[in-house]
């Protein structure tokens, strides 16, 4: 398989971090065209209503019309809109996982995911548009109710072929276009590819009567236009007509509409070339987008040589059977959904589907291996922007993996090489979900069940629940005892270090924690996860006081990380390296450390990176003579830990500098300017809490600053012992 390429621009440095995330509205609402009348009855029933539906036949345009809605009314909602795309979601149990990472929730505990986008909605003024859920309505229906119940600023606009039925809900019937609006659609599209394309006279005329045989519906004119291309209007309609009198387009039960659009796409479909109604077919196996290295592969061969899926794809993409894209990863591709309905109908009718999704299944299996690899490397912040854009096909691919017993561990090995996303990239519930499922099945345990039990483990850790943990890590390293897979068992004992280090368990933490480095060493792994082992062992030395052996250990991995290009590994390195300046009295380089890796940790979405560096900021600031700014950012970082499942307060030495940040801010405020200040900051969206600590404070007339001039805090004095026994052995590095 020829490696998938990274198509995104690489960047040097920190990632900075993002501004508020807010679901990018397509490229084709640029050319909306009409339907001023039904956009402002959607406005007006948006202001009255929280719940609306834009109901209609496929194709008529319900998607654009509540983008394009939402698009006109954002500033009206504190946070934004959040755009939610559910045709690619099949499985009723990844609704609201799809959910949580449309609203742009980072949650890493046990919680359901329900309970997380309750939690993370119930204070917040949002517009949430829910896109092509025909396939989920129920599950769907019940989820926006329990929703629209608990969180009181929440607001949703949905788009489908049928209302949710719910009491409170305002159903708008999208009509087909009128006929003035569908002409100048038909021509703004006929534009596209026959440039000054400006129908007037007899050709007009014939403009109008297509429109009007195709009912006015948005995506059959669409297709029609894309054959501008190569056929006059009159010849368009000409063939339309007879397509209209062969082709009775499916049931005779369905609305005359329906059947008008079916028409129109098999029609569409007739007048392809052969090699493009073989790709159409193929391309119905992505789930949502694709790219064109994914296409080549996948739809290629058999009767459409590799080389030639381009030409066929730019086609398809001309006669508006394909849609094209940008996105963080790239240009991107898709079939709208009746399209692709349209084409899995021909595959499955080729008997192909099961192949094809085999092709699928094994590109993405690839990417996946790729990616992994690359993670450990400079184009960290491209390969999460490429998963995040696969997501969908690799959920698919899992899929297709678990409906053979004899494949179940390739689903085992995807959900285990994801590990770096579900991890660092704030995507743990999701990933506990697949590797949870994948490991249902019995199975050998072969190196793909021994990583998912291990990546599992590691989940659990981050999600503070050591039961969990403890079992699929111990499973796991007696399974890779027995089959003498060091390198799985080098995982597990790692893990299991991790857990100890969590629970203030520290001896035992540091003699696991360099068992696993030297276990490293000998199988020859070097990535991200032993660098974050190197800062595990570091930060269990510092908490037992050598602190100087701690940044031995760590800038020892963070001269790794640099050499690679690696900067998530690095964050929690440059965290540690703070720490110890900060104990030793050098709070100017820690605070440049900490700015460092709360601006990457934020970027990746880690949230324990983030909380971390958060606090520890704060502890900078009330030994510089900033009490006030300190309370904020300890404010601030209090609304986070809710959502991290690593419990702080059930460790002692994790804990410590809020503890002892939060008694200084107080005795230099006193508790009343404290109370105020802390509160400032936990109503900050996290966004502009992290954008405030990297700027070194509040922009000016901040109230939340009020009392900063109070004088410097003269720090109390912190142990610094450095017992022999605990300094960094050279024998345990990696």
């Amino acid at each position: 398989m020829r490696r998938p390429p990274h198509q995104s621009p690489g960047a040097d440095g920190p990632v900075p971090p993002p501004g508020p995330a807010r679901s990018p509205l397509p490229a084709e609402l640029n050319l909306f065209v009409g339907r001023e009348r039904e956009l402002a009855a959607l406005r007006a029933l948006l202001e009255e209503s929280r719940l609306v539906t834009v109901a209609g036949t496929a194709g008529v345009g319900k998607s654009r019309c509540a983008l394009r809605v939402a698009a006109t009314v954002e500033k009206r909602y504190c946070h934004g809109v959040r755009v939610a795309e559910l045709s690619a979601v099949t499985d009723p149990a990844l609704l609201e996982h799809a959910l949580v990472g449309a609203v742009g929730l980072t949650d890493h505990t046990t919680r359901p995911p329900r309970a997380a986008l309750l939690d993370h909605l119930a204070e917040r003024e949002l517009l949430l548009v829910l896109d092509g859920y025909e396939q989920l309505v129920e599950p769907c229906a019940e989820l926006v109710q329990e929703l629209l119940r608990r969180a009181p600023g929440l607001r949703v606009l949905a788009a489908g072929r049928q209302p949710l039925r719910l009491d409170g809900e305002v159903a708008f019937a999208l009509p087909p276009m009128a006929d003035d609006e569908a002409l100048a659609l038909f021509t703004e599209r006929g534009r596209a590819v026959r440039p000054g394309f400006a129908p007037d006279g007899s050709e007009r005329e014939s403009a109008r009567e297509l429109c009007r045989r195709l009912d006015g519906i948005p995506l059959a004119l669409e297709l029609a236009a894309g054959r501008l291309r190569a056929l006059s209007v009159e010849q368009v309609l000409h063939r339309l007509d007879d397509r209209f009198r062969l082709l009775t387009g499916g049931s005779r039960s369905a609305p005359p509409r329906h059947r008008t659009l079916r028409t129109a796409i098999g029609w569409s479909h007739e007048l392809c070339a052969p090699e493009q109604r073989l790709l159409w077919a193929r391309l119905s196996v992505f789930a949502g987008q694709f790219d064109l290295e994914a296409a080549e592969y996948i739809c290629g061969g058999d009767g459409l040589p590799a080389d030639s899926v381009l030409d066929v794809l730019d086609a398809l993409i001309a006669q508006s059977v394909v849609v094209r894209e940008d996105s963080p990863a790239g240009p991107r591709y898709r079939l709208l959904d009746t399209v692709r309905e349209y084409g899995a109908e021909w595959l499955a009718a080729a008997g192909d589907t099961g192949r094809l999704r085999r092709r699928h299944r094994d590109w993405f299996l690839g990417l996946a291996t790729w990616c992994e690899l690359d993670w450990f490397g400079p184009r960290q912040d491209e390969v999460a922007a490429r998963v995040e854009s696969e997501l969908p096909n690799l959920r698919r691919a899992m899929e297709c993996s678990m409906e053979s017993p004899d494949e179940v561990h390739l689903a085992q090995y995807l959900a285990g090489t994801l590990w770096f996303y579900w991890v660092g990239c704030g995507r743990l519930a999701e990933g506990r979900h697949w590797l949870i499922h994948v490991l249902e099945e019995d199975s050998p345990a072969d190196p793909s069940r021994l990583k998912a039990l291990w990546v599992l483990g590691y989940v659990a850790v981050l999600q503070g629940d050591p039961a969990a943990a403890v079992s699929a890590l111990q499973e796991c390293r007696e399974e890779a005892e027995r089959a003498e897979d060091a390198s799985a068992a080098a995982y597990a004992v790692h893990r299991t270090g991790c857990l100890a280090l969590v629970t203030d368990d520290l001896g035992r933490a540091e003699g696991l924690l360099r068992d696993a480095l030297a276990r490293y060493r000998e199988v020859g792994e070097l990535n991200s996860n032993v660098l974050l082992a190197q800062v595990e062992l570091a930060m269990a030395v510092a908490f037992q006081g050598d602190l100087e052996g701690a940044a031995e250990i760590c800038r020892e991995a963070r001269e790794i990380s640099e050499d690679h290009g690696e900067r998530w590994a690095r964050t929690y390195a440059l965290y540690v390296l703070a720490y110890a300046e900060l104990r030793q009295g050098r709070t100017a380089r820690a605070r440049q450390m900490l700015r460092d890796a709360l601006a990457t940790g934020f970027a990746f979405r880690d949230l324990l990176a983030t909380v971390l560096s958060l606090e520890l900021l704060a502890l900078v600031a009330v030994l510089e003579g900033e009490p006030a700014e300190s309370a904020v950012l300890q404010g601030a970082a209090d609304g986070v830990w809710p959502s991290v499942g690593m419990p702080r307060f059930g460790s002692t030495h994790y804990g410590l500098p809020r503890v002892e940040g939060e008694e200084l801010a107080r005795a230099a405020l006193g508790d009343a300017r404290y109370a105020v200040a802390a509160r400032t900051g936990s109503l900050l969206p996290l966004e502009t809490a992290v954008a405030r600590a990297l700027a070194g404070g509040a922009p000016a007339g901040d109230e939340g600053a009020a009392g900063a001039g109070a004088g410097a805090v003269v720090p109390r004095s912190v142990g610094t012992r450095r017992p022999a026994a605990s300094r960094f052995d050279r024998e345990g590095r990696a």
